[in-house]
């Protein structure tokens, strides 16, 4: 996938670092964290940009991260810990490449299979709307 300025559009991972899973204590460091600071690291080297972030609204099925990239449709996933975060970076890594800007179904990790909390279009999307029955 190319970005509009047609170079190759970099993949954004947002993690948020206030998550905690429901009825965790307010310990610090919380999950959300720790998943930052591990997809963090397993971003070094690649073309991922890695942000953490305060709060995706998602506290019911935190820890939770986000995705996209130019062009592409947003991806949100909770239920996710520090082992993911390899899962994070590599699902990142799929989107970029997909021509469509859509997360391909086909070897996404099993976690961001399981994890999808919603997919949203991106703000110039032109897809097929319905019309409103009157």
């Amino acid at each position: 996938m190319t970005a509009p300025h047609g170079k190759a559009a970099a993949p954004i991972v947002y993690v948020c670092i206030t998550c905690k899973r429901a009825g965790d204590p307010d310990t610090e460091p919380r999950p959300g964290a720790q998943l930052a600071a591990a997809t963090l690291r397993a971003a070094a080297g690649t073309e991922v940009d890695v942000r953490r972030i305060r709060c995706l609204a998602n506290c019911s099925r935190g820890p939770s991260a986000a995705m996209r990239c130019d062009g592409s449709w947003t991806y949100v996933f909770g239920g996710l810990d520090a082992t993911h975060a390899g899962a994070l970076i590599d699902g990142a890594r799929l989107l970029a490449g997909a021509p469509d800007g859509i997360l391909p179904w086909r070897g996404r990790p099993d976690v961001l299979k399981r994890g999808l909390i919603a997919r949203v279009p991106p703000l110039d999307f032109a897809g097929i709307l319905e019309e409103a029955e009157e």
